[in-house]
């Protein structure tokens, strides 16, 4: 056997293995910024927390200072500049966490588009 073929038949702790495998899976991908128009997405207003909305296509995920101040559960209109609504329904708790700056992950309704189907969008807040 060459050494080459003895490197490789060498045996892997867990460790190298979950390294090795990772970096494989890893090597490949592709990273893609979510948002507007594949732009970070921004607040119209001072205080306002725009959320960042997968798969985009013209969404606008806002929840305002006054909504964050209140501190209450929120149903968030997504429309934006779409086609088609979808909307987001975010726990007193999880505006909560919003207003502290702490990210929050959130699916959105599932709706119909003539051009997209039915789908729903995960947004990101922070």
């Amino acid at each position: 056997m060459s050494d080459k073929t003895t490197q490789f038949q060498r045996l892997l702790d867990r460790r190298e293995f979950t390294t090795a495998s990772l970096m494989a899976l890893l090597g490949g991908v592709t990273v893609t910024v979510i948002g507007c128009d594949s732009e970070s997405p921004t607040a119209p207003n001072p205080g306002d927390v725009a959320g960042s909305v997968t798969a985009n296509h013209q969404h606008s995920a806002i929840i305002t200072d006054a909504q964050l101040d209140a501190g209450n559960a929120v149903t968030l209109d997504i429309r934006g500049g779409a086609d088609h609504p979808h909307t987001v329904q975010l726990t007193m708790n999880e505006v909560g966490l919003i207003a502290a700056g702490q990210r929050v992950s959130k699916t959105s309704s599932t709706d119909g588009s003539a051009t997209f189907g039915v789908h729903s969008h995960t947004v990101i807040f922070n």
